[in-house]
């Protein structure tokens, strides 16, 4: 097995030349580089990776901790997780929570071991802020609070909620339905202390501006996330609990609820947009794929994940990010039905969250990233 002795044998130069070249440290002339390089090329070396990320204290693989890889916002998502540090020379580890019984706990052993340089969460965590901080290791969370000097990245929520609402509201709806998750996990946190989810804003934004706007809503619990067969259930149930002069016209989901709604809705004879409009939330391929192309808030996966490597490398780094504090990256939202709502801001119904103490703590939103979202027009829309 040829080793760097024989490359500095083959190339007349000491054994900590070679060691500079390869590991790339310290200063080694062009000549010698050169000498070095074509040595290794002559006798086919391959550098020990495992000893060369040990001489720099790197493994070079980040760890991204997801609920399940079979819900397709999860698979979109780490498909460019996996793009986006792959082109920073980082490989990806993946865990999905619900097939595996030592979950987050086995990934943040390996960190604290020096087997991973990050980990990546977006799972929903029992762990408390000091538990994630004590860590000593690189995590950036994704649509996650998991502590005031932990990076968090996720889309503008609020952005998105008053987006549906302006449709909605334009449009006429009389009666929403939103399904979504555990109203439970809208309060994970004691009140006045926040909560880990921040996706909960859209929601929470879209009810407050249908509130002055004078409409009618419910919430429908679907389960958890990677509970399939529970969207459903929410959906049948919209439709079994709320008929004739109080059916609802409008219904707000993840893209999976949505085309599960539309399924039902045509095996119900319910036209669609004309009695029936529905609203997709995410914009992954399932939005033009359920029958009908879903009017959909597309999150923007391309920066959502550039954010997050970004905000790795520095924490990997022990460079702060750029302008740090809540920000928004990415492009700017299409014009389509981006309305007043695009620019981002956080507005009335987001101080109103705020105010009751639900969306996140200050000193969360301080370290958190928002990425702009987009509406698209579909077919399921007036």
């Amino acid at each position: 097995m040829v080793g760097m002795r024989d490359v500095a044998k083959k190339a007349g130069v000491s054994l900590s030349t070679v060691s500079l070249v390869v590991n790339g440290t310290g200063y080694v002339s062009d000549e010698m580089r050169d000498r070095v390089s074509e040595a290794m090329r002559s006798l086919n070396y391959i550098p020990n990776e495992l000893a060369r990320n040990l001489y720099h204290d790197r493994t070079n693989i980040v760890g991204v901790i997801v609920p399940t890889i079979r819900h397709p916002f999860f698979a979109t998502l780490t498909a460019n997780l996996q793009r986006e540090f792959s082109a920073r020379g980082l490989r990806t580890l993946l865990c999905s929570t619900m097939d595996t019984d030592s979950g987050e706990t086995e990934y943040v052993d390996r960190l604290r071991r020096r087997m991973m340089d990050g980990i990546v969460v977006s799972s929903h965590t029992t762990h408390d802020p000091e538990y994630w901080e004590s860590v000593g290791r690189s995590v950036v969370a994704f649509d996650r609070f998991l502590g005031s000097n932990i990076p968090s990245v996720g889309s503008d929520h609020e952005q998105g909620g008053r987006l549906i609402a302006e449709q909605l509201i334009s449009s006429g709806a009389r009666h929403v339905a939103m399904i979504g998750g555990p109203r439970e996990q809208f309060h994970d946190r004691p009140m006045g202390e926040g909560t880990t989810f921040p996706t909960i804003r859209y929601y929470l934004t879209l009810e407050g501006e249908l509130d002055r706007a004078g409409i009618r809503h419910n919430y429908i619990e679907a389960g958890e996330v990677y509970d399939f067969g529970g969207y459903g259930s929410a959906v049948r149930e919209v439709f079994e609990r709320y008929d004739g002069e109080d059916a609802v016209d409008a219904v707000v989901c993840s893209d999976i609820g949505a085309a599960y709604c539309v399924q039902e809705a045509m095996r119900r004879g319910i036209r669609i947009p004309e009695d029936l409009q529905i609203i997709a939330y995410d914009g992954t391929y399932l939005a033009d794929v359920a029958g009908m192309r879903l009017t959909a808030v597309c999150q923007n996966f391309e920066s959502i994940a550039a954010a997050i490597a970004t905000r790795m490398m520095d924490a990997i780094e022990g460079s702060p990010a750029e302008g740090a504090g809540a920000s928004a990256l990415g492009a700017e939202p299409d014009a389509e039905g981006a309305g007043e709502g695009g620019s981002g801001e956080a507005g009335d119904a987001g101080d109103a969250i705020r105010a009751d103490g639900i969306a996140g703590t200050e000193a969360a939103a301080e370290s958190s990233v928002f990425v702009p979202v987009r509406m698209r027009a579909g077919e399921t829309t007036r």
